[in-house]
Parts: C-alpha cells; sequence; structure tokens
C-alpha cells in the first residue's frame, strides 16, 4: 500500500507561483506519479506525470511552460511548481501513483492505483 498526502494548496492570486507537494509513504515504489486536478462539475484531467525509473516528464497541454514537476527521492516527494497562474486553474489537485510495476498510460485516471486526499487551489482574477 502507497499512502499519499499533498499539502501546499491555497488561495492565490493570477500570476502568482505556488509548489504543490505530495507525501508518500508506505511501499513506494511506482512506476508513475502524478498530478491531476477535478473543477467543480467537471471530470478529473491530467496536469503532469513522471515515470519514476526513467525520469521521463508529461504535461498536459494546457500547464506546459508554467507547470513543472521535481521530485525529491530521499523523501519520496513530488512537487508540482506551478506559475503563471490563472483562474482556470482553480481545482481540487491530487496526486497519484500507480503500484510497482504498472502499466497504463499516464494520462488515464485509471492507471493510477493510489490517490491522495487533493488540495484546493483558488487563484483569484
Amino acid at each position: 500500500q502507497v499512502q499519499l498526502e499533498e499539502s501546499g494548496g491555497g488561495l492565490v492570486q493570477a500570476r502568482d507561483s505556488l509548489t504543490l507537494s505530495c507525501a508518500a509513504s508506505g511501499r513506494t515504489f511506482s512506476t508513475l506519479m502524478g498530478w491531476f486536478r477535478q473543477a467543480p462539475g467537471k471530470e478529473r484531467e491530467f496536469v503532469a506525470a513522471i515515470r519514476w525509473s526513467a525520469g521521463n516528464l508529461y504535461y498536459a497541454d494546457s500547464v506546459k511552460g508554467r507547470f513543472t514537476l521535481s521530485r525529491d527521492n530521499a523523501k519520496n516527494a513530488l512537487y508540482l511548481h506551478m506559475g503563471s497562474l490563472k483562474p482556470e486553474d482553480t481545482a481540487v489537485y491530487y496526486c497519484a501513483a500507480t503500484k510497482p510495476y504498472g502499466s497504463g498510460y499516464y494520462r488515464w485516471t485509471t492507471s493510477y492505483d493510489y490517490w491522495g486526499q487533493g488540495t484546493q487551489l483558488t487563484v483569484s482574477s
């Protein structure tokens, strides 16, 4: 089992920057770790992911160039550095991880086996 805990959300203004953190505990070897978000009335959508062993990074087009993933292997932590925030970035942000040797397309929510509780980000205009 893997437990994921997000932190760092809050209320910011447009064009601000903010970093979300995801702390993983338990059996933490995962093929993929990523961030998804869900705005009110919308489906959960892919934001960014990392293929842990190879370090490959993937981003949604809507955040490419503004958001950056980083990790701390020693802390089993994943970070989402968000810049040039827009009101449309407002959502609950979820950290997700696969089981070891998990397979699946990084953009699909169904590829991930473990989810955090989410952290709210609100961007005011």
